[in-house]
Order: structure tokens, then sequence, then C-alpha cells
């Protein structure tokens, strides 16, 4: 029996943290559990998962639908696309089976890249190497979650760009029906002896054909990682873009900021998962609109920095030990009439 060969690259950046990548995790549950109930599916479907954040690795290796088992996913700093395709192009290489003189090789694989937000990486020769050699071998179909995703880079990769709309009722369980029945018609169609060709109809609620895209500009949040005083464990803090009006005696003004849209726990990985060659950038905390609290202790802000440059949770100003250096730190808030100080930031 011939496969037919499914590889979803799915983008594990700091700005999918929380929602978003608990419902990356839960779609592909629900599109695996609707595979195993399609015949033709079971037959012909296998499945690979490639994540990607500031590194890119196969988290599942291709394997056949019924004994695919969707992976947790990691989280990193960074959106290494460069990364990506090379890792998408290596495991090709290594799991497709084509055609020989004696025997017929697998079907075209289907990729499905999922991201959110731009390359971090230096990705244009992984993607010239995608166009001159893969491109033909395989029907790769782009998703960009928002409007933050540089879909002028995916236009550069595939014709099969897509953006998602993500602000609907039902808007990511109606995407992932989509991306079933994608796979289901493809795997029909190569059960019957001739694949498919094109995409299934589009949910246009939800789901828009990308025709021109012009390059993104503007950073869509910010991202920073802190340690709890009291467990050493790690947190990421993001601040989500967003315009406030300021207003004067004389005039009205939009000032663009960031406002504080999640602080959640993270593990130790998210260092594996993180380019160790980012840009060390920084941003103006007078920039940021509000301070959360400590995910794993509760203390009352997670946002204290420390002379070493690294972020830290404490419950009230004095003496704390910062969990990054291991030294003795005084403490005190600052009131707005000083204004913001530099913090080293994530990389998205």
């Amino acid at each position: 029996m011939r496969r037919l060969p499914i590889f979803f690259v799915l983008d594990c950046s700091e700005s999918m943290a929380g929602d978003k990548i608990r419902k990356m995790e839960e779609g592909l549950h629900s599109i695996v559990r609707t595979l195993r109930t399609d015949p033709h599916a079971l037959e012909t479907a296998y499945v690979s998962v490639i994540a990607f954040a500031g590194v890119a690795k196969a988290i599942v290796p291709l394997v056949e639908v019924v004994s695919f088992y969707p992976p947790k996913l990691p989280l990193g700093g960074g959106t290494s696309l460069g990364a990506a395709l090379t890792a998408l192009m290596d495991e090709m290489d290594v799991s497709v089976k084509r055609s020989t003189a004696d025997q017929k090789g697998d079907w075209k694989p289907i990729v499905y890249l999922f991201t959110d937000g731009r390359p971090t990486d230096h990705f244009r020769s992984a993607i010239s190497r995608w166009n001159s050699t893969y491109a033909s071998r395989a029907t790769l179909i782009a998703v960009g979650f928002g409007g933050n995703a540089d879909l002028a880079v995916l236009k550069e990769l595939t014709e099969h760009v897509l953006i998602f709309d993500d602000t609907k009722d039902d808007a990511f369980k109606n995407f992932v029906k989509w991306v079933s029945a994608s796979v289901v018609a493809q795997s029909r169609s190569v059960g019957e002896g001739v694949q498919a060709q094109g995409m299934p109809v589009l949910d246009e609620k939800i789901l828009q054909i990308v025709k021109e895209a012009l390059p993104t500009s503007d950073e869509a949040c910010v991202t920073f990682v802190g340690r709890c005083q009291a467990s050493s464990k790690p947190y990421l803090i993001t601040y989500d873009r967003e315009l406030h009006a300021v207003n004067t005696r004389d005039f009205e003004y939009q000032v663009s900021g960031f406002r504080l849209s999640g602080c959640y726990p993270i593990d130790e990985a998210y260092f594996e998962w993180t380019d160790p060659a980012g840009v060390d950038t920084k941003v103006n905390t007078s920039t940021l609109l509000g301070s959360p609290g400590c995910p794993h202790c509760g203390n009352a802000t997670a946002f204290a920095a420390c002379a070493c440059g690294k972020l830290m949770c404490i419950d009230k100003a004095g003496e704390a030990r910062c969990p990054w250096c291991k030294k003795d730190v005084i403490f005190g808030f600052a009131s707005d009439e000083e204004g913001g100080f530099d913090v080293r930031r994530g990389q998205g």
C-alpha cells in the first residue's frame, strides 16, 4: 500500500503561549480522531509533527495514524522558519519513499505549516533549497494565525497561503474540521488511485486565501522570561500591541504600547527550544501596560528586574535573592514620575 505522508510544521514560539498552543494540541487530537474513523485514512495516512521555535525538531517521526499519539508541544524563544524548513526537508529525505524503476513510492506529501509571526533566523537559503528541490515534491499549505504572520514570506514558499481569523466564535473548532476534511479528502482520493489537487472548499468566515501580501513591520507582541524567587521555576510574560489615546488640553493622539496578555508557567525545556544566537534586544517599561503576579508562588509582581538584567518575582520592597545570579538584591518600587527602564525581552 502506497502511503500518504502528512507533515504538520507547527510554530511553538513564545507568542503562541497559553491558549494558542493549547488549542493547537487539542486540534491535533481532534484531527487524529477524525482520521481514525475513516477507512481510507487508516490505510494510507502517515503523520509527522515538526515543531519550531528558536530551534526546530521532528518530535513525531512519520508514523501510521493508528499508532500516532499527539505530543505535548514545546515552547521556546524565536520563530526559526529556516530551521523548520530544513527539518522538514531532512525528514522528507529520510522518511518519504520515492518511486524507482521497480516500484512506486509514496504519494505526494501534504505539508501544513502553521505560524503566527515573523521569522527570526536566516531563512533565505532554506527557502531557496525548498523551492529548487522540494516544492514540486510536496503540496505545502501555509496558514498564518491572525494578522501578524509574515504572509509575504509564506507566499515565497507556496501559492497555498491562508489567513486564519481566530476572533470568531468556534473559529478554531471549525478550522480543525477543515484541516481534518482536507486530509480525509486526500486519503480517499489516493485510496481510489488518483491524488486530489488543490484544497477543499474554505469556510470564508474564518479562512481567506492570501493573493497578495506585504512584509510585516510592527511587532505584534513582546515577551519576557522570569524566574520565581521561591522555586526558581521559569515563567513567560506576554504583552500584545495596542493603541491607546493620550489626551491633552489642545489635542488627542494615539500612542502605541503593549498591554499585558498573560503570564504562564513554563519548564526548563523552554531554554532548549530557544535560539541561543538570538538578538539581544530591550524594551522600555514605559511602553508596557500592566504587571502580572507570579504564576508559581503568587507574589505580587513577576516583573522585578535584578542588576544582572533578568526578571524575578517579589511580594514587597526589600531584600530578595535573585534566582538567576544567586545574589541578594534590594528592591524598591518605582513611581510613574520616575519613568521606565530598559529590560531584556524575549525573541517572540
